[in-house]
């Protein structure tokens, strides 16, 4: 129960944090991510913010024996780029362009924002579903070539 209550305060000061920070307002966003136009550069001190508490909850967690609300601290190990990992941030990063809003803040406006957010956040759903589904090495197995020679017509 402790672990779901921390979890749940955590959402919440996260969600807080977004709407005060104004990163549920898409135009907001896009005239950060606009450089050469009105760049309103306010969004970067959110991001140095979020940078340095995570610097230092990785500082203290690598000084810690245990978690206070878990068994194990699990850290992922896995260090290398694939195609998937690649094409997912540049698919994540066009979203984030074209429309200013990523997940978190997605779902934060989802409580007042336009219906546009809605249609966003189901369609977000949708493309989680449809990796799910997916084999895991698509998209190579849907464009794998038969060697010379090995074709069922012999």
């Amino acid at each position: 129960m402790p672990a779901i209550l921390s979890a749940l305060a955590s959402g919440l000061l996260f969600g807080l944090g977004l709407i005060v920070s104004q990163m549920v307002n898409p135009a907001k966003v896009l005239s950060f991510l606009d450089v050469f136009g009105d760049w309103d550069p306010s969004l970067a001190l959110v991001m140095g913010g979020a940078v340095t508490a995570s610097a230092l909850g990785t500082v203290i967690a690598g000084h810690r024996r245990a978690p206070v609300l878990a068994r194990r601290l699990e850290i992922p190990t896995r260090r290398d780029l694939d195609p998937r990992l690649i094409g997912g941030a540049a698919l994540f990063g066009i979203g984030w362009g074209l429309v200013g809003l990523c997940p978190g803040p997605a779902f934060t406006a989802i409580t007042f924002g336009p219906w546009q957010v809605l249609v966003f956040v189901v369609a977000m759903i949708a493309g989680m579903a449809l990796f799910r589904i997916l084999p895991s090495d698509w998209p190579r197995a849907t464009f794998r070539r038969e060697p010379v020679g090995a074709s069922d017509d012999a």
